[in-house]
C-alpha cells in the first residue's frame, strides 16, 4: 500500500477499517472531558473494556447472593471458572484447549515450567536467553540455575546483537544454536523483545533447537494478543505470558500458561497444589495427589482468582469477536502507517530499532532518543499522546489495533 501523509488518507484507512467499532468498546483517557489521548502505551498496560465493570460486578453479585455457595450456584460457578476462558485464549495463542491454562502470574508461571522443563543433565545445563532480556526474566533464570546448584556467570548464555545493531539476525540465533546445543538444556526467548520490539522466528528457533537435543520455551508477553500465534503447530515445548498488555486483563491481571500436548503425558517433576488434583476427586481432601489427566490444568496450584478472570474475560471476549486474523492484519497496517508519518515527517528512520519488515515486528516501534527521552515524553504527554520510556533512551509506542486509528486524534 502507498502510504499518503493526509488527514483524508487517514479517515479513509478508518473507513474501511474492518475492526473500526471496536474502538468504541474501550474507555480512553482524557486530555480534557471533550479529548482523550492517542493511546500508545497498550505494550505496558492494556486500555479497559466498557464491559470489564459488568463482567465484575456480576461476580460481585453472585458472590453477595450466595456467598460461599456462589462456587456451585453462581452463574458461571466459581470451580469452572477459568474453564469459560480457555478455548478463546487457546485461540489467540494457537493452541488446543488442554495445551493451556490462565493462572498465576507470569513470572510464577515461568518458574513453574522451569521446574519442569529446565532439567540439566551432564554437560548439558545451560540456559540460552536473549541480551537484555525482560529483568524479570533473567532473574527467574539465574535463580533457576543457582537453585540447581550452578553458576549464572557460566550456565546462562545471552544472544546479542552484532556490533553497531540493535536486533538479533535469526541466521546468528539460529547459528549459535547450532555450535552451542549441545549443551543447552533450556533455549528460553521472549516472543517479541520488550525494548527492541522484535518479534523472533519462534518457528526456525523451536525447530533448531529440538535439532540440537534442547527444550524449547518462550515468554511470550510482548506476543501473546499481539502477533499471530501457533504454539502447537510449531511445536514449543512450553510458553508463558501475562495478559495485562496487549489482552487489556487490567493491572496485575491473571497470567495464562502452555505445555504441548506431547509433554503431557510425560513423567516430569512439578510442583503440585489442590486446584491441579483430578476435579472428579479435589473435594475428597486425599492426602495423595492426583494430577487433572493430560491437561496443563494439572500445573495449577491454588483456587482461581475469578475478578482478574472475570476481568480477562470482558477482553477476551473481544478478540473472540474480532479475530487473531483480522487483528494482525490491522496491526501491520496501522504501525506501518505510523512509522510512515514518523519518516515523512522527519526525513529519516535511523532512530527506529525496531525492524522495518511487519513480520519481524508486532504492534510497537521503538525509538532511540539521543538526549533527554524523560523531556521528551513529557512533551508528547502534553500533546496528547501516551508512550512509555525504557532506560537508557528508549521510547516505546505501540498502536495496540483493537482500540488504535489511523486519523490522529491527540490534542
Amino acid at each position: 500500500m502507498q502510504f499518503v501523509n493526509s488527514k483524508a488518507f487517514a479517515q479513509g484507512l478508518d473507513e474501511t477499517d474492518p475492526l473500526r467499532s471496536f474502538r468504541s468498546q474501550f474507555f480512553f483517557p482524557k486530555v480534557r472531558p471533550d479529548a482523550e489521548y492517542l493511546y500508545l502505551c497498550g505494550n505496558s498496560l492494556g486500555l479497559q473494556p466498557r464491559s470489564t465493570r459488568t463482567m465484575i460486578n456480576e461476580e460481585l453479585d453472585d458472590w453477595a447472593k450466595y456467598g460461599v455457595e456462589g462456587h456451585v450456584e453462581a452463574k458461571r460457578p466459581w470451580i469452572a471458572y477459568h474453564e469459560n476462558l480457555t478455548k478463546m485464549m487457546a485461540k489467540i495463542v494457537g493452541a488446543k484447549p488442554h495445551e493451556v491454562v490462565c493462572m498465576n502470574s507470569l513470572t510464577v508461571n515461568l518458574h513453574l515450567m522451569m521446574v519442569s522443563f529446565y532439567r540439566p543433565e551432564g554437560k548439558r545445563r545451560q540456559i540460552l536467553i536473549e541480551a537484555g532480556a525482560f529483568p524479570s526474566d533473567q532473574y527467574a533464570v539465574a535463580s533457576q540455575v543457582r537453585f540447581h546448584g550452578f553458576d549464572p556467570n557460566t550456565d546462562i548464555l545471552e544472544l546479542a546483537p552484532r556490533e553497531g545493531e540493535d536486533t538479533l539476525r535469526t541466521e546468528d540465533i539460529l547459528s549459535y544454536i547450532n555450535e552451542h546445543g549441545e549443551k543447552v538444556a533450556l533455549i528460553m526467548l521472549g516472543g517479541v523483545n520488550y525494548l527492541s520490539g522484535q518479534a523472533y522466528d519462534m518457528v526456525a528457533i523451536t525447530k533448531k533447537g529440538h535439532e540440537k537435543g534442547c527444550t524449547v520455551g518462550f515468554d511470550l508477553a510482548h506476543a501473546a494478543g499481539n502477533i499471530t500465534l501457533e504454539l502447537h503447530d510449531w511445536n514449543v515445548d512450553f510458553a508463558v505470558w501475562c495478559t495485562y498488555k496487549y489482552l487489556n486483563s487490567g493491572p496485575g491481571g491473571v497470567a495464562a500458561a502452555f505445555v504441548h500436548e506431547r509433554n503431557l503425558d510425560k513423567d516430569l517433576p512439578r510442583f503440585e497444589g489442590w486446584w491441579g488434583h483430578n476435579k472428579e476427586r479435589r473435594f475428597k481432601m486425599e492426602a495423595e495427589f492426583d494430577p487433572i489427566p493430560f491437561s496443563v490444568e494439572a500445573w495449577q496450584l491454588s483456587t482461581p482468582p475469578i475478578f482478574l478472570l472475570a476481568s480477562l474475560r470482558a477482553s477476551l471476549k473481544l478478540f473472540d469477536q474480532a479475530g487473531m486474523k483480522s487483528i494482525r492484519a490491522k496491526s501491520k497496517t496501522l504501525t506501518s502507517y505510523l512509522e510512515f508519518l514518523v519518516e515523512d515527517t522527519f526525513g529519516s528512520r535511523d532512530w527506529i530499532i525496531t525492524p522495518r519488515a511487519p513480520s519481524e515486528r508486532g504492534a510497537q516501534l521503538s525509538f532511540r532518543i539521543p538526549k533527554d527521552g524523560h523531556g521528551v515524553l513529557e512533551a508528547l504527554r502534553n500533546r496528547g499522546v501516551i508512550c512509555d520510556f525504557r532506560e537508557p533512551n528508549i521510547i516505546r509506542a505501540a498502536p495496540a489495533p483493537l482500540y488504535n486509528s489511523y486519523p490522529p486524534v491527540p490534542a
